[in-house]
């Protein structure tokens, strides 16, 4: 099995309310090559305080995986496109990893850079 040790790769995550807003926020960030790769995970529960006050909604995870370098954009894109007054978008590196797979991350996100 080939595999790659770099921290050149994230998986960045954020949460959304309902299917249709995960649909369109995953596919504008795939068609804008801020990520090769977004998987829609659905069935989350999230517990948290928002304004002095418990909430615990049904939501779906978005993961996000892209290049380190594209992550401030990425951010910033999430921020503008996200319902939410304040989106969660978490940033994990990718440690290691199938380097065909990495690759191919290169392969989009990249063309972004030549554009």
């Amino acid at each position: 099995m080939s595999s790659i040790s770099s921290s050149e790769y994230s998986a960045c995550i954020t949460t959304v309310s309902n299917d249709e807003t995960a649909r369109k926020l995953a596919r504008s960030i795939v068609e804008s090559r801020l990520a090769a790769c977004v998987n829609i995970i659905p069935g989350v529960r999230s517990i948290y305080e928002w304004q002095s006050t418990i909430h615990e909604d049904n939501e779906l995870i978005l993961m996000i995986k892209t290049r380190q370098e594209f992550v401030p954009q990425l951010i910033e894109f999430v921020k503008k496109n996200h319902p939410y007054d304040v989106p969660e978008l978490i940033e994990l590196p990718i440690n290691s990893g199938n380097q065909d797979y990495l690759k191919w991350i290169d392969g989009i996100v990249k063309k972004q850079s030549s554009t």
